[in-house]
């Protein structure tokens, strides 16, 4: 339903380095994917997140860079800020064009004061209510000749106590996802100084009561089952499962928010980042309303009405951050509730209320992108960064890629042979070659006449039946948070638009349009404008900069992110046109010239071994005997073989060749307006009546020569079993001329 409160909170990135593709497919484009669908069917959206300034993962890359914390979160609070905007993220500007009673959007950072008042606030409140308790805790200390220094988790590493990987961090396996104390780690060292010698001392701090919330956050899991995906039941399951117990919300660094305390005893020590930055997205709400709204104004994205309406919650993040966003920020959330109300730890936790802070409604958690056969990660320096995509390539490029393989259900992969694929193959071959079709035909229209004057929708009802089948699979899919299977319905139908020009042929008719069939062809050659249309608004959460392209080429005024969704099947829509010639939507990419700079941008420990793409896609391999070639075989490069275009072809005429006795003159509708010509010779092994009508595949990209005063654009791909007989590689199905062969 249109008008809805709706907060999208995503996951904050640590500023201590650039973001990688891993954090965009993660956490970074969906999101913004789904806060651009929201606006287009007229909800309410505040789009709250920042950059996470605080904790040993900023202190960790000071030190190693001899510079400050806050050096550090400055560099990269703005090169990650800048790159999400290059990126088309729509975190600016930060009120909604539509006005400030639709919200907006903040990034904001953790070392912002106002946010250190309100977590300090809140920190005070939980105490008060009696949801922390103090504890003696161990934590390991290096011993060092100025005194030493408690280690903080990530200034830890060792072997994961639940699945024994190495190189575990202190507080959480990346491997298998557990956290634990630092203390349970096995085979300890100091990160920073391995040959230091360190040993577990007591030190004291705060601990949340989590294990007050057990049962009410099991009474929401239960109430949750039917809308998280399956890894976030798993992953709350097991927290669940396990049993919650107070869990420290102090810590012993510099670098934070520092308590809110008087006394000796608490110096040194500051809220730990894991309890402060999801507050973050409360903080960002009032923030925002603060500054660029009325004060009270984020209590309509955060506060159950008085009639009991409630907002609608989506939290945006990778799979390792599941259990902070339904275990652990949902406690923080009810404790705060808890508090408001003047109650303490001896009355039961109760879910949210009218008056309440409102509980999250979905957590639509991605899995991993992977990169050269490990996660994508910035502290190991394995990953390929956004802001050096972006000044190479079109972000819409990424975009697509990223969203047709996104990790939703399971672990996806970044390579760059298929990243080109996918651009050319796809999102060119597709969308790209049939919007720009419907323009360079429309402007060749014959005695210059319009293309809207040759409208008929009532030859085109089949046409308007589908897309509006193809839009409510788009909108089901999106309001599911399946991405790609969203963009998969988009793309079918610039699929059917293709199909749709194929079958009537408008370049037919351009030299002689008196007839009902011409006028039957540019009906429909008109209704590509409106597939046009409608693919410019339905692609526009997925690839903005393109579909604003599409918009203006169209003829179409204003900004097309701010166009009605249901206006994509709005069929009584005027008529525009835009006399300027026709541009690409995109240029297509060379795989080879990408690959011999790839190194530029991917920064792996991998070792390479010399095959193409292995930088990128799986690691250091144990290395394998060579495979005896065949006698007579000589194999081909991959980088060879990817330059061989094979492309599908229907044979629409064969001729006999004037000045050869072997010789076929084949026409073949390839896909372009005027299809090919190729020679071949298969007189002994075909009539030209058994050739007319087959679906074949052919070398598109190979060099045309004249053979005996013909020339001859490709080659036919055949069969020969040396023994006389050849037979035309087919296809065994339909499939639109041009459709490239993989």
């Amino acid at each position: 339903m249109s008008g809805e409160h709706v907060l999208v909170c995503v996951a904050w990135p640590y500023a201590n380095g650039p973001l990688h593709l891993g954090h965009v497919a993660g956490c970074y484009l969906p999101p913004d994917i789904q806060t651009r669908f929201e606006r287009a069917k007229g909800n309410k959206v505040l789009l709250v997140s920042g950059s996470d300034e605080h904790g040993t993962p900023i202190t960790v890359t000071a030190e190693t860079q001899g510079v400050s914390p806050q050096q550090v979160v400055d560099k990269y609070h703005e090169i990650n800020t800048k790159a999400l905007l290059d990126l088309g993220c729509v975190w600016e500007p930060n009120i909604d064009p539509r006005g400030v009673e639709f919200g907006g959007s903040l990034f904001n950072r953790t070392s912002d004061p106002e946010h250190h008042k309100i977590v300090s606030e809140n920190f005070l409140a939980l105490m008060d209510a009696g949801l922390f308790e103090k504890k003696i805790m161990q934590q390991y200390y290096e011993i060092r000749s100025d005194g030493g220094r408690f280690l903080p988790d990530r200034y830890v590493e060792g072997d994961c106590p639940n699945c024994g990987a190495s190189g575990a961090r202190g507080d959480q396996c990346d491997e298998c996802g557990v956290t634990y104390e630092a203390s349970e780690l096995l085979n300890p060292k100091s990160k920073m100084n391995p040959e230091a010698k360190i040993e577990v001392r007591d030190t004291e701090h705060f601990f949340y009561r989590l294990d007050l919330f057990q049962n009410v956050l099991e009474q929401h899991a239960a109430k949750q089952q039917s809308v998280w995906k399956a890894n976030v039941r798993a992953m709350t399951k097991q927290w669940l499962d396990m049993g919650l117990r107070p869990r420290a919300v102090t810590r012993d660094l510099d670098w934070g928010i520092q308590l809110p305390l008087e006394g000796d005893e608490w110096a040194g020590k500051c809220i730990y980042v894991w309890f402060e930055a999801v507050q973050g997205y409360l903080s960002c709400a009032k923030l925002w309303s603060k500054r660029h709204a009325n004060t009270t104004d984020w209590e309509k994205w955060w506060k159950i009405s008085k009639t009991g309406e409630k907002p609608r919650h989506l939290y945006f993040l990778g799979k390792d951050n599941i259990p902070f966003h339904t275990v652990i920020w949902p406690a923080i959330i009810m404790g705060l509730n808890h508090a408001e109300k003047g109650l303490d730890e001896k009355t039961p936790a109760m879910l949210p209320d009218i008056g309440d802070l409102h509980l999250e409604d979905n957590v639509p958690a991605m899995e991993y992108l992977m990169l050269a056969g490990g996660q994508f990660s910035k502290s190991r320096k394995h990953a390929v960064w956004l802001p050096s995509f972006l000044q190479k390539y079109d972000p819409d490029t990424l975009r697509y890629y990223l969203s047709i393989n996104m990790p939703e259900n399971h672990d996806t992969d970044f390579n760059w042979p298929d990243f080109v694929e996918k651009i050319n193959s796809e999102l060119i071959a597709a969308y790209g070659n049939f919007v720009h079709r419907v323009l360079t035909l429309g402007a060749r229209m014959p005695d210059n006449k319009s293309l809207s004057s040759y409208e008929n929708l009532d030859l085109c009802k089949d046409a308007m039946k589908k897309l509006e089948e193809i839009h409510h699979n788009i909108t089901s899919s999106l309001e599911r948070h399946r991405y790609k299977e969203a963009l998969r319905h988009a793309m079918s139908a610039a699929q059917y638009g293709n199909q749709l020009l194929q079958a009537a042929t408008p370049w037919k008719y351009l030299k002689d349009s008196d007839s009902t069939e011409a006028a039957q062809s540019f009906a429909r050659l008109s209704f590509g404008w409106r597939i046009s249309r409608f693919l410019a608004i339905t692609t526009q959460p997925f690839l903005p900069f393109s579909a604003e392209r599409l918009w203006v080429s169209l003829g179409e005024s204003g900004d097309v992110a701010m166009v009605d969704w249901y206006s994509a099947i709005d069929w009584n829509v005027e008529f525009k046109w835009n006399s300027k010639p026709a541009e690409p939507l995109f240029e297509r990419l060379d795989l080879e010239a990408i690959l011999e700079d790839e190194m530029g941008l991917v920064d792996s420990k991998a070792e390479s071994e010399n095959t193409v793409g292995h930088s990128v896609k799986g690691g250091k391999k144990k290395k394998k005997e060579e495979k005896k070639m065949p006698e007579g075989t000589t194999y081909l490069d991959f980088e060879t073989f990817m330059e061989v275009d094979l492309r599908v072809g229907k044979i629409t005429s064969v001729t006999d060749h004037e000045n050869a006795d072997k010789l076929f003159v084949v026409s073949i509708d390839d896909g372009s307006e005027n299809g090919r010509v190729i020679c071949a010779g298969l007189k002994e092994y075909y009539s030209a009546e058994d050739m007319v009508g087959k679906s074949v595949v052919f070398v598109a990209n190979l060099k045309p020569r004249k053979l005996r005063g013909v020339m001859s654009e490709g080659m036919m791909l055949a069969a020969d079993d040396g023994n006389g007989s050849v037979r035309l590689i087919t296809l065994d199905g339909d499939i639109t001329p041009g459709s490239q062969v993989r």
